[in-house]
């Protein structure tokens, strides 16, 4: 593998690859407000888990996929979808109507999730919060790393350096938005802890009801999972540092 970091041309074949990779055999789990597959926008997707958790931990499992609680969930799921159409895709329902949880229901829903075989952990949200939120989210982005499953998480869209959880841990890829005008990514040299951008100004997604122009870093997150899970599908070994890098050497080629 380490001739992906040192050869240049190795990078450009493994670059033709991605583009024509589909995310087959790659399973995402999005913990967000649901999905609701009943969306136009969503023919044809069958989840592989519909999963929604209570204050307390517990979960219901569903198989109606009809349970987003605004959107949010739907949009990210239709933008990984485009742009990974092979990807299997879970959605584990953390997020209620005003997009908030509880760090002990995040938990239970991310070890669901590694404990189901997902490589792929899509985390559109972020927690601030003193050192005492910080374990809850170390618990699982450490039992994620071991296991070589990837987490991508949004960060703040007021202030990028604002220390969130799980983004801010340096095993996660944490995505910013931009304004760019195709569906790649770009890595940010010196930005800290946020080393990733894609676009998210004023993207039209499905949501509740309809479809929405939504700006943030929550859709800027989705196309990263989703050119990882091509990543994961070419090379499905790759250690949680080595796709770290390739995602990093990659950027900013148009595929």
């Amino acid at each position: 593998m380490s001739s992906y970091f040192h050869d240049e041309e190795a990078l450009a074949r493994t670059a033709i690859a991605l583009g024509a990779s589909s995310g087959a055999g790659v399973r995402v789990a999005i913990l967000d407000s649901g999905v609701d597959t009943a969306h136009p926008a969503l023919e044809g997707l069958s989840l592989a888990d519909d999963v929604m958790f209570e204050a307390g931990g517990n979960f219901l499992e569903s198989k109606a996929g009809n349970g987003d609680a605004i959107g949010h969930g739907t949009a990210i799921a239709w933008i990984i979808r485009r742009l990974a159409p092979c990807a299997e895709i879970g959605s584990f329902r953390v997020l209620d109507g005003a997009l908030r949880s509880r760090s002990t229901v995040i938990w239970e829903a991310a070890r669901l999730a590694l404990e189901r075989g997902y490589q792929i952990l899509n985390c559109s949200f972020g927690s601030p919060g003193e050192a005492r939120f910080v374990m809850p989210y170390k618990e699982w982005t450490d039992a994620a790393y071991l296991s070589r499953a990837h987490i991508v998480a949004a960060c703040s869209n007021d202030d990028a350096g604002l220390r969130e959880w799980p983004g801010w841990f340096p095993t996660v890829l944490t995505v910013n938005l931009a304004a760019l005008d195709h569906d790649g990514w770009e890595h940010r040299t010196g930005a800290g802890m946020v080393e990733f951008a894609a676009r998210g100004f004023e993207v039209t997604v499905p949501w509740q009801g309809g479809w929405k122009k939504v700006t943030g870093s929550s859709f800027a997150a989705p196309v990263v999972s989703a050119w990882l899970a091509r990543l994961v599908s070419l090379q499905p070994d790759l250690s949680v540092e080595q796709a770290k890098e390739l995602m990093r050497r990659l950027a900013g080629r148009r595929m």
